[in-house]
């Protein structure tokens, strides 16, 4: 078995999805059978495999890793900002897609912002997540939403909240938002929109199992962000099955299906709030949200991410096979 570094960006006790996704990842390969230690970078720590979470934040190490030991397998996991913005423009994390062994992409749709000669190398493998044991049903007085993620911009954060404010008096609808605030100012909008809108509340930073409890009990997610490599609260809405308002972007196309009826157009309020309103009120076209995603659940099932996992690094650490001497 192998002795794998993850070079991860986000420090421990970081909040951001880099570092949530590092420490998945090592249960994952731990219970493969590897050693394996996380790290903020690599600085020559012996290891047999290098995991680059990031390829532009975790550029300096995989470049130090692959100048150092070529002969060594590099994985490089590509994160949303990598594939719709990065690598189109910085240099090193350029390079490093060409350095590396293996390309690690959370969904499909990531070959397309590859360059072709590239697409060989790329292996997509889905994040996953267990099921809610025991989970309490949806409120009945209430068609309660949740938003699962930090405060950022890039998440478009406020889009449930804004589209709530135009629903008919009649609504029952109730937007739940779990997430800390990541950048300055988004605390006091969160404050002063709870304060200003009935149908807001912010739950603040809350533990992983009480975030699942959230999830499992609301009618729908809604994910509005700007962009995504392949958002695990996907995965933790549909291993619950429960159905996903997202904006159309290709990390969630990419999980969800190109034909799927529960996008809309990022940042576009009006049309969010004709989504919720209608998923509320039309039970035929909930019950079509609630089908497409449940024939999805399987995908996201803990052990196809490890078998996954498990064929990438016997792919990359097979030996070499012996020529014959002849």
């Amino acid at each position: 078995m192998a002795k794998v570094v993850i070079a991860c960006p986000a420090p421990p006790g970081s909040l951001y999805g880099n570092r949530v996704t590092a420490k998945r990842w090592a249960r994952i390969l731990r219970s493969l059978g590897h050693r394996v230690a996380i790290a903020d970078t690599w600085q020559h720590q012996p290891c047999d495999v290098l995991v680059a979470l990031h390829a532009r934040r975790s550029a300096p190490a995989a470049l130090r890793f692959a100048d150092q030991h070529p002969d060594r397998p590099l994985l490089v996991a590509l994160t949303g900002t990598d594939l719709y913005r990065d690598i189109r423009t910085d240099r090193d994390a350029q390079r490093v897609l060409e350095l590396a062994t293996r390309l690690v992409a959370l969904q499909p749709l990531a070959a397309q912002e590859l360059p072709p000669h590239l697409r060989r190398k790329l292996r997509v493998i889905l994040q996953s997540a267990p099921q809610t044991l025991a989970p309490r049903g949806p409120h009945r007085d209430s068609f309660d939403i949740c938003v699962v993620g930090h405060l950022r911009e890039v998440k478009d954060p406020f889009r449930a909240a804004l589209a709530s404010r135009d629903l008919p008096p009649s609504s029952r609808l109730r937007i739940l938002h779990a997430g800390s605030a990541m950048e300055n100012g988004m605390a006091e909008y969160a404050c002063t929109e709870q304060a200003n809108n009935p149908r807001y509340r912010w739950l603040g930073g809350i533990p992983q199992a009480k975030t699942r409890r959230l999830i499992a009990s609301s009618r729908l997610l809604v994910l509005s962000s700007h962009l995504e490599g392949g958002a695990n609260t996907i995965s933790e809405a549909l291993a619950d099955r429960v159905p996903v308002l997202a904006s159309r972007i290709p990390g969630s196309i990419g999980l969800l299906g190109a034909r799927y009826p529960g996008y809309f157009p990022v940042g576009d309020t009006a049309a969010l709030t004709r989504l919720l309103y209608r998923a509320e009120t039309d039970p035929r076209f909930y019950a079509k949200l609630k089908l497409w995603c449940g024939r999805l659940t399987p995908r996201f099932h803990p052990s196809r991410e490890r078998a996954a996992w498990r064929k990438l690094l016997r792919e990359i650490t097979r030996p070499p096979i012996a020529k014959p001497s002849w």
